[in-house]
């Protein structure tokens, strides 16, 4: 039966500072490593809005800045006939974990100093109840630490971002310790890291929601901790 590759985790140049490639490049990229579909998620942080320089916008704005690589992915990602949903990698003051979110309104990330000051613990409540999705990624890598559980939904067990000592199989016994949803990414910030993570799946998702529907299921396999 076919199975359908999916990314997880993406940076684009347009939004993520530390992002190295644009739309065009990555579409075509995803397309040739033979995905379907992909999930960009940009960073969340302070350099990235001190980058965009958003301060003195309305919250409608900030979202169409931050938002800015996934709306170019849309387009690029149309042309090749390559699916893609809504993310975001966030990270708040109170310490350098970050969390990927899926399948969140605009308007929940609309106002960064208010979600910077807010944390997991005040975060996770308002994202379930706007239908979000949250994986806390690369869990042991340096400077992080695994969240407490309750305000995750997932652990990204397998991220292969090559730049990194990821941890990964700390990350695997801290998901199935706590049963929570294992994920995979390639983390993809340079050409060199596209299509090397992600999952498998039997179905492609139309939209965020049902990306989210499939993560709940657990029905698809990790690539890279198969």
């Amino acid at each position: 039966m076919k199975q359908y590759r999916i990314e997880t985790h993406l940076h684009t140049k347009h939004t993520s500072k530390c992002g190295w490639l644009d739309a065009a490049a990555l579409a075509e990229g995803y397309v040739q490593a033979g995905y379907a579909a992909v999930a960009v998620t940009d960073h969340y942080n302070r350099d990235t809005f001190d980058r965009l320089h958003t301060g003195s916008v309305s919250p409608e704005e900030v979202a169409a800045v931050f938002l800015d690589g996934f709306r170019r992915m849309e387009e690029e990602c149309a042309r090749r006939g390559l699916r893609v949903y809504k993310g975001a990698e966030l990270r708040f003051d109170e310490c350098c974990n970050d969390y990927l979110l899926y399948n969140y309104p605009d308007e929940l990330l609309a106002r960064p100093e208010e979600v910077f000051h807010m944390g997991i613990a005040a975060f996770a409540p308002l994202a379930r109840e706007a239908g979000a999705l949250i994986v806390q990624a690369h869990p042991y890598r340096k400077k992080c630490t695994p969240a407490i559980a309750c305000y995750l939904d997932g652990v990204e067990v397998c991220n292969r971002n090559p730049r990194h000592e990821n941890n990964n199989e700390r990350a695997e016994e801290y998901a199935a310790l706590q049963g929570l949803l294992r994920t995979g990414g390639s983390d993809c910030h340079r050409q060199e890291d596209i299509g090397q993570g992600g999952i498998l799946a039997r179905t492609l998702p139309e939209d965020g929601a049902e990306l989210v529907r499939l993560l709940r299921s657990g029905a698809y396999t990790v690539i890279g901790a198969e």
